[in-house]
């Protein structure tokens, strides 16, 4: 009989450390075991893939082929570029320009076009082309289906033009620097006229200019301009219209005529010069009595046609044989030896806006529609059978 107070000696089922050891096999030298492999979770992180990994084949080719396109259109804007450059150079050297003109060659792709040894078209601006004694601002033209000269493209000696259109333009801007007068303007004032306004430095004085300037085309590559009109105002006291004719000449104005009129001490001392009163056609005893009599003098210059009389006179013509006319009259004798020298030819070879394109080496170029636009002369530029180089 077990006593009441018998402790079970069985173990626990739950205690590992009182259970039976089961026999073990013979020990063995402890070695390291691999670790296992370590799985990481990607916690919403993706792999990297290709930019067109998920791309269909079909769209990856068109892909690659606009990048191979715009390889190729870049090459070909900068064979362009290169060959604008060159002809540019060459052109200076062959037409002696004073500036590198502007090369724009047309038609695309370019390439192909200088292989074939032909250009679709090729624009040249030509700036500050000397045309006889002014420049013009700009000549543009033009040219089509230019054949190219060499062996080659990479040996281009020049080229043949067949045909050129373009046009040529005289600034306004620019004609004060022809005229040598920076107070000077020139304002179209029709198809083929020309107003000219400013004034003119001469032996000192600013003389006031007036012109009247008509344009027309002179033969195959030239302008001609006719002046007309020509008046230089000396202040309010005279105007100079060179010419031989009774109306040209040095003559006062209606203003300082009747003041002269009524100016007792300057009428007298006119009419002390012989060849003042043969040319005004008073008779000498009328004459001697103004010189004498206040109110003999009134009565001869207070008549109307004393006026008119006095501003048909040529001061020029008096004052060559008389000098100190002009200082009677209130005018700067300087004036007298620079005006006689300012003749019509002379002052309309400055005021002249003619000029004539240079001929080319080779082949013609022409002038056509010559017309008076707001900014200058604008003349429209042909050309046929043109050549550059050899």
């Amino acid at each position: 009989m077990r006593s009441p107070h018998h402790i079970p000696t069985h173990p626990h089922p739950y205690d590992i450390q009182n259970e039976p050891h089961e026999p073990s096999e013979p020990h063995e030298p402890h070695e390291a075991r691999p670790a296992p492999p370590t799985t990481h979770r990607r916690s919403g992180r993706r792999r990297r893939r290709g930019r067109f990994t998920g791309l269909p084949f079909a769209l990856k080719t068109v892909a690659a082929l606009l990048v191979s396109a715009a390889f190729l259109t870049l090459a070909d804007r900068w064979a362009v570029l290169y060959a604008e450059h060159r002809a540019a150079d060459t052109l200076k050297d062959r037409l002696r320009l004073t500036a590198a003109p502007e090369v724009e060659i047309g038609g695309f792709p370019f390439l192909p076009q200088l292989v074939g040894g032909r250009l679709d078209s090729v624009k040249v601006t030509v700036p500050d082309v000397a045309a006889d004694r002014v420049t013009l601002a700009a000549v543009s033209a033009t040219a089509h289906d230019i054949r190219l000269l060499g062996d080659g493209p990479a040996s281009v000696r020049g080229a043949r033009v067949p045909e050129l259109h373009g046009d040529a333009l005289l600034s306004f801007a620019d004609m004060d620097r022809e005229l040598g007068a920076s107070q000077v303007t020139f304002r179209g004032v029709g198809r083929d006229r020309v107003a000219v306004r400013g004034t003119l430095p001469v032996a000192g004085h600013d003389l006031r200019l007036r012109a009247d300037v008509r344009v027309a085309r002179d033969g195959e590559r030239g302008v001609d301009t006719r002046i007309g009109g020509m008046r230089l105002d000396i202040g309010d006291l005279a105007t100079y219209r060179p010419g031989s004719r009774a109306s040209e000449g040095l003559h006062l104005t209606p203003g300082s005529a009747a003041a002269l009129a009524r100016q007792t001490r300057r009428a007298r001392a006119v009419l002390a010069v012989p060849s003042v009163v043969r040319a005004l056609g008073v008779p000498d005893a009328t004459v001697r009595e103004a010189q004498r009599s206040d109110t003999a003098l009134s009565r001869l210059t207070g008549r109307p046609e004393f006026v008119r009389q006095v501003m048909r006179l040529n001061l020029l013509d008096l004052a060559l044989a008389h000098p100190e006319l002009l200082d009677r009259l209130g005018l700067d004798p300087a004036l007298l030896g620079a005006l006689s020298h300012l003749t019509r030819p002379v002052l309309a070879d400055r005021l002249s806006l003619g000029f004539q394109l240079p001929e080319p080496p080779s082949g013609e170029l022409r002038l056509r529609d010559v017309r008076v636009v707001q900014d200058g002369i604008r003349v429209r530029v042909e050309g046929s059978g043109l050549a550059v180089g050899p």
